[in-house]
């Protein structure tokens, strides 16, 4: 423990989720890492990993994300001296930075009214991200300068238009900043950069589709190192099945709940943010080791699975068509992509007119903290690549303090 030193702490908060690690940059090792998951539910779940050690602890009341915070902040991190007297900054994962911020910048008062602004192009995330940077804040006021927002909107800021613009009245992007602006964008970075390395190809020659499946979810299409098109739009609620979010909908289901149900816009966005996906489809749940446990034994559970396949198999088809001629890889990530084989079998055996073949074995057998190949050899190249946000997060800001 001696040599710690440049110690970054990471505070990712999901819409149902806090992820948080300690770790070093330059060697990439972490020290302390976890997840607290399941918030707003009966009981929350605490695991966490200290020194190669694991613990976890059961919550037996619902809690929030600011509960989550606190607890990892006061009963975790604070006992752990080493690590507190060696941290040299605090990276936050931001989800939407607006029309105003491009990339990763120091918190200050002005940025955080920019990300209190993108509240409504982010109603699930930004709130919850501004918390844990109020916490941290607020916890350790001598690094107060030393606080990095990392937004999930960057990777996207070089989109052509052809995917960035809606096809409305042109003045609504001019005006106020309607367009697609992409969410994930850290995970999706991540994994094409570890993908460049395994396939040993120049990023800037590099043509694959990356897959980001957990509460949320998104797809993204990138070629010669760009992205060119991601499923997220203004909002993380265009695109994918999610948890709680209905993805893709005709907008005129919007006006039908208005007028003829006599819904509010408050009730609606409720319900396509927190009421639909896989919890709206099944009545049951939004937590997919349910749907995985009785995808053969429960008809609404397996409906739910094969809308969600459904939806991801389209997208992954139109986006080949972006890729110029040349597909490298079809990479699968995030909570769901690395850890549910049956996602990924179900939605490979409706591309199998594309050309991909799964490995059934393989396929299996790439789960609980594994990467791999799990496609045939006669088939497009398919991954299972680990995401690592927390790492990716604390790079972006040991940069940014450097530079500084």
């Amino acid at each position: 423990m001696k040599t710690l030193k440049n110690l970054i702490f990471v505070l990712n908060c999901g819409s149902s989720s806090v992820k948080f690690a300690v770790l070093d940059p330059d060697n990439k090792k972490k020290y302390l890492s976890g997840l607290v998951e399941c918030l707003f539910l009966p009981k929350a779940y605490i695991t966490w990993q200290y020194l190669g050690l694991k613990y976890n602890k059961t919550i037996n009341v619902s809690i929030n994300h600011k509960d989550a915070v606190n607890f990892i902040i006061d009963q975790i991190l604070l006992e752990k001296k080493d690590i507190l007297k060696n941290l040299i900054g605090i990276g936050h994962r931001v989800v939407h930075g607006g029309a105003k911020i491009k990339k990763s910048v120091l918190i200050d008062n002005k940025i955080i009214q920019y990300i209190q602004d993108a509240f409504s192009f982010a109603p699930l995330h930004n709130p919850v991200n501004l918390i844990g940077i109020q916490t941290t804040l607020e916890k350790y006021p001598k690094l107060s300068k030393k606080n990095v927002a990392v937004f999930d909107t960057s990777f996207y800021q070089n989109l052509p238009e052809t995917s960035f613009l809606y096809a409305i009245p042109y003045n609504f992007y001019k005006e106020h900043g309607i367009r697609r602006y992409g969410a994930h964008g850290t995970s999706h970075f991540y994994v094409a950069r570890k993908t460049s390395i395994i396939l040993n190809k120049p990023f800037d020659n590099l043509n694959i589709i990356t897959c980001h499946l957990g509460n949320g979810a998104s797809i993204s299409a990138i070629c010669n190192g760009i992205c060119v098109d991601t499923s997220m739009g203004l909002t993380p609620l265009e695109g994918l099945v999610m948890g709680t979010r209905s993805g893709d909908i005709d907008p005129s289901i919007i006006f039908f709940m208005n007028k003829k149900l006599h819904m509010s816009v408050d009730e609606i966005e409720l319900i396509l943010t927190k009421k639909s996906g896989l919890l709206g489809l099944s009545g049951i749940s939004s937590d997919f080791r349910y749907f995985e446990k009785n995808y053969n034994f429960d008809k609404k559970a397996t409906r739910s699975v094969d809308i969600f396949c459904h939806r991801l198999s389209k997208y992954i088809a139109a986006y080949i068509t972006l890729m110029e001629n040349r597909l490298d890889a079809l990479i699968f990530t995030g909570g769901i992509g690395e850890n549910v084989p049956l996602i990924r079998e179900i939605t490979l055996s409706k591309l199998s007119l594309l050309g991909f073949k799964i490995d059934t074995e393989l396929n299996l057998s790439v789960i609980k903290g594994k990467s791999g190949l799990i496609s045939k050899s006669d088939s497009y190249p398919v991954f299972v690549i680990l995401t690592d946000e927390e790492l990716a997060i604390a790079e972006e800001t040991l940069q940014i303090i450097n530079k500084k």
